[in-house]
């Protein structure tokens, strides 16, 4: 069995190349040709264990084993940890474990980054990213690639932390969260709040809206815009028919059948957009399918390249 650490997996996560597994996989799973259940926990008082066993034909079989215990932030402890481990889908041995820390915070940007290609309009040009945590730092990073930004703007709880994460990338600004907001093309919330972190009236008609946290950071008036009169993209339907962990606190109660999945649209059977005026909002809750097109990019470039060590089962 290959065994992969973080920094294995750092050196097999070409951008360019997730985007393309990411792609096919989105696509895979609207066809409906994936087996993917949805995610589930258990729980301690102070966290919880999620499991998401994921099977994508072609790509990959296996499982990711994620905790989230909030309380590790600010110590030396990630708030996120967790392994991959990957199956020979024709007899069921396992053949990788690999770190998924890092394959969480990319593939989660990356997906939000498409999302933000497929929603934002045309000709935006300025975005907002709200966190700078981890993923605040991998959003700056992914979201280079995606458009051409002339205005780049950076808020945190802690202005400290923007201002850092801001001087990392030549060109952007660390600002209030409603100085960010305003005006911006696109906002990226990348917070653990569990309540909105931005007011509605901030938000510019025809901006679209990214969501990565597990938490309603969303408000409320800005889900119900996008749900009138704009689009909803998730990853899967089931984010607003199952309850959190497995689905998103903000799309409760919402009709499943007013959100469009960024398969549908990649695969050209759907718009991410229906006007220049019109609320578009991603939200992200993870899938086990967006895990599995990571991390077999990880085990054929780590193969290729001769990284990580051979355990015996």
């Amino acid at each position: 069995m290959l065994v992969l650490s973080r920094d294995d997996v750092a050196q097999c996560l070409e951008l360019g190349a997730l985007r393309e597994r990411l792609t096919q996989a989105f696509i895979a799973f609207s066809d409906g040709t994936t087996s993917v259940p949805p995610r589930m926990a258990s729980s301690t008082p102070d966290g919880f264990l999620a499991a998401m066993p994921g099977y994508v034909p072609g790509v990959a079989f296996g499982l990711k084993a994620v905790s989230v215990f909030p309380a590790n932030h600010g110590t030396a402890i990630p708030s996120h940890q967790g392994v991959i481990t990957l199956f020979d889908p024709a007899n069921g041995s396992p053949t990788a474990v690999m770190d998924a820390s890092l394959i969480t915070e990319v593939r989660t940007a990356l997906s939000a980054a498409i999302g933000v290609d497929l929603g934002a309009r045309a000709d935006a040009t300025s975005v907002a990213v709200i966190g700078a945590g981890a993923l605040g730092h991998e959003h700056m990073r992914v979201l280079q690639g995606i458009r051409p930004w002339t205005d780049i703007r950076v808020a945190s709880r802690n202005h400290a932390r923007a201002h850092e994460l801001a001087t990392q990338h030549p060109g952007s600004r660390a600002l209030s969260f409603e100085d960010a907001v305003r005006g911006a093309d696109v906002v990226c919330l990348c917070t653990d709040a569990d309540g909105p972190v931005v007011e509605h009236s901030w938000i510019t008609p025809g901006a679209h809206v990214s969501s990565v946290g597990r938490g309603a950071e969303i408000p409320a008036a800005t889900m119900d815009a996008a749900m009138a009169d704009g689009v909803v993209i998730v990853e899967w339907r089931g984010a607003g028919l199952n309850a959190p962990p497995a689905g998103a606190v903000e799309l409760q109660g919402h009709d499943p059948a007013r959100m469009v999945e960024i398969g549908e649209i990649l695969a050209g059977r759907a718009a991410g957009r229906r006007g220049d005026t019109s609320i578009t909002v991603y939200k992200s809750t993870g899938h086990a399918m967006e895990d599995m097109a990571a991390a077999r990019l990880v085990v054929d470039t780590a193969t290729a390249l001769g990284l990580g060590v051979r355990a015996p089962i």
